[in-house]
């Protein structure tokens, strides 16, 4: 999708399935199930949708899906399918890993930056993008480090020691301009440090939401993930993001949605609404 002076393209890195109750938090069941029919083990069907950013100049990579670093156990827990995945959705579009000169993680939860790195043939982990710095909040690392024991399951080491250890993770404190036209933006909410991504060009803004609004199914402000350790802030931030987003008839992409990944918002009879597109 040309956007500007950008090319905007969402990658999949396949789906998954978490827990239906705890993506919605203290939203009935009897009011998600209706678009998000739970398995019988109360999980629903969740995106893993990342953004590519092309320019003339840089390729883009906003989060890294789940990617392959896992057992059959924590595969079939989550119920991972690979079918799509982040490399053959960049061999779509004519790129490989070594032309990406930029990623972008929203925070460090396994299912946003678990492409982060692979496994080399002699064992070792090596970052997936050679020729990539990544960025990440510092507070962030800080957490990831150490956590509490709620959010312990959701941080895997080896997602980004390898990274750190190369060389190529640099830190960032609050919001930053990465390149001109492309910026990260601190919501907090899910994580202290949770950020999103905004894209303006030619006077026009689209937005990564990441998990500040997992899906189409939380646009209405209460909806809010149970695994959110400040929900509040989510709901404040929301609400505003998304005030903006319908004024500014900005371009919005949900990265866990399973089905409609990108759309522009409207509001009818006070409520905020959808119009879907293709990205």
């Amino acid at each position: 999708m040309k956007f500007g002076e950008f090319h905007l393209h969402v990658v999949s890195d396949g789906k998954f399935r978490l827990d239906g109750g705890a993506m919605f938090g203290v939203v009935p069941r009897v009011l998600w199930e209706r678009t998000n029919p739970p398995d019988a083990a109360n999980r629903i069907l969740l995106g893993l949708n990342c953004l590519l950013i092309k320019s003339s100049r840089e390729v883009i990579l906003v989060d890294t899906g789940i990617g392959t670093l896992y057992d059959e156990k924590f595969a079939g827990m989550f119920q991972i399918d690979h079918s799509e995945n982040l490399h053959d959705g960049l061999k779509s579009l004519g790129l490989t890993s070594a032309d990406v000169t930029r990623v972008i993680l929203t925070h460090l939860h396994f299912d946003h930056c678990g492409g982060n790195c692979v496994r080399g043939d002699d064992g070792t982990l090596n970052p997936a993008f050679p020729n990539a710095t990544y960025y990440v909040q510092k507070g962030e690392l800080e957490y990831a480090k150490a956590p509490d024991p709620r959010s312990k399951g959701s941080y895997l080491a080896h997602n980004w020691e390898p990274v750190e250890a190369s060389g190529q993770l640099q830190l960032i404190s609050g919001d930053t301009e990465i390149v001109p036209g492309v910026q990260t933006v601190v919501t907090g909410g899910h994580t202290r440090d949770h950020q999103i991504v905004k894209i303006q060009s030619d006077g026009k803004i689209a937005c990564f939401l990441a998990d500040l609004v997992p899906t189409n199914s939380h646009l209405r402000t209460p909806y809010v993930m149970g695994y959110d350790l400040y929900p509040k802030t989510t709901m404040e931030v929301k609400e505003k993001v998304l005030k903006q987003a319908v004024q500014g008839k900005w371009l919005v992409f949900f990265e866990h949605a399973p089905s409609v990944k990108a759309g522009y918002l409207f509001e009818k009879d006070g409520r905020i609404q959808l119009e879907k597109v293709e990205p």
